[in-house]
């Protein structure tokens, strides 16, 4: 179960409440008002617990749980176990973040570091900063000249807001942040050790030496983005590089100058986009994938984790894996024709 000294609970939450709550449907007829005092796993549940079934691979682990109520899609309801109470929804996964969050609101958003409310006396604040109400400033943070930070946001223990960085309301920026030539969002969540608005690199190659190009723009990130610890995005060289709304990045991404991502788009860790590539709303670039700069991705595509990106322009909808990315399905065909091809080659060579 989450360790209180870090998360407090605001259960109970009645079977009743979690189906208002989710539109979940109880499966059987069963006493709603029972309550349930926590979340966990299929395997760690106990008997006042919430639990959920998503990937089939635990399917196991649902017919020992000792979980009160079970969230599961529909075609799963009959694998039940019948100590457990089947909460039927289409997207159990969901559901169960919903019901998570309501027992622990205070995760929605990080919050400070510090038991501290208001401007520190060890953080550094320009006299010509503009700080809303109800801002957290924490010890050794420095917000600069002309900066403006909302009313209700977190600047952690070691950040740096820079000249002129403009940050929206009830946003976050972690510990050792560091946010210049920036633009930022109302509800943005920026972790722990991430670098916003640097540098892109940018030179004009020479036989005797590299010149380095200005990088004159700025970045935009827009409302409810999401950016993962010790992620980099490079400010635009000659336009703005930009991160659309409800776009979810994760850890240790780097993010090129000039780059435009859409709305609610999926980065994966570990990702890398280059240079004035942009991709539509909704695309999902799975763990350690790579975009070639100028490459145009549309709404929708997915691609496997480990892609590359490297030949053009990529249409909207697709489902592309391997390296060079291709559409799926011709992708594992050519792995299992390859492998034939290799296991044939060591018999006739045993």
């Amino acid at each position: 179960m989450p360790d209180p000294a870090f998360y407090v609970n605001d259960g109970p939450l009645s079977i009743q409440q979690i189906c208002e709550l989710t539109d979940a449907k109880v499966g059987g007829d069963v006493d709603t008002s029972l309550a349930i005092s926590d979340v966990a796993a299929l395997d760690r549940a106990g008997e006042f617990d919430l639990t959920f079934l998503d990937n089939l691979k635990y399917l196991d682990q649902l017919g020992s749980t000792k979980a009160l109520a079970c969230l599961v899609a529909p075609k799963n309801v009959i694998k039940v176990p019948g100590n457990v109470i089947p909460l039927v929804h289409n997207q159990p996964y969901r559901a169960y973040a919903q019901v998570a969050q309501s027992l622990y609101p205070a995760t929605r958003n990080p919050g400070a570091v510090f038991s501290y409310v208001g401007e520190s006396r060890s953080s550094f604040v320009h006299a010509s900063a503009v700080i809303g109400e109800d801002v957290v400033i924490e010890p050794g943070a420095v917000v600069g000249e002309e900066a403006c930070i909302g009313s209700g946001s977190v600047i952690c223990s070691g950040a740096v807001v820079g000249r002129c960085v403009k940050i929206g309301k009830n946003s976050f920026i972690g510990a050792n942040v560091s946010v210049c030539f920036a633009l930022i969002g109302d509800h943005v969540i920026i972790h722990s050790g991430a670098q916003i608005g640097q540098d892109g690199f940018g030179f004009a190659m020479g036989g005797y030496f590299h010149l380095k190009v200005p990088q004159l723009g700025r970045v935009i990130i827009q409302d409810h983005v999401e950016i993962g610890a010790v992620t980099t995005i490079d400010r635009g060289t000659t336009r703005d590089t930009f991160i659309g709304e409800g776009t979810k990045i994760d850890n240790q991404v780097q993010i090129a100058h000039n780059v435009e991502i859409g709305r609610h788009c999926i980065i994966v860790a570990q990702s890398g986009i280059s240079g004035s590539s942009r991709l539509g709303d909704f695309v999902v670039l799975g763990g350690k994938s790579g975009v070639l700069g100028h490459i145009n991705i549309g709404d929708g595509a997915q691609f496997a984790a480990g892609s590359g990106i490297i030949r053009g322009d990529v249409p909207a909808g697709v489902r592309w894996g391997g390296f060079p990315a291709k559409p799926i399905r011709q992708w594992i065909r050519e792995i299992a024709i390859v492998k034939k091809l290799a296991e044939s080659r060591g018999k006739k060579t045993s």
